[in-house]
């Protein structure tokens, strides 16, 4: 298992939370993602072949800003 942290740009309420959040859910093998609005971060758990690309192309393609990502 790998975990990703995103920074996310633009953030904002609980349905800005939602929507990343489902962004993220909706790629195969991601296991879970923790959204936090004050940290403006994603916490993403997931198998080892998901990649820091997927991640940042759905949380583009749902209207927000990646800043920064870093893996474990």
């Amino acid at each position: 298992m790998k975990e990703f942290v995103l920074k996310i740009k633009g953030m904002s309420c609980e349905h800005c939370r939602k929507t990343v959040e489902g962004a993220l859910l909706s790629i195969r093998h991601v296991r879970n993602v923790v959204v936090d609005l004050e940290a403006s971060t994603a916490t993403v758990l997931s198998e080892d072949f998901v990649t820091c690309n997927q991640l940042i192309y759905a949380v583009e393609e749902a209207g927000y800003q990646i800043e920064s990502v870093k893996e474990s």
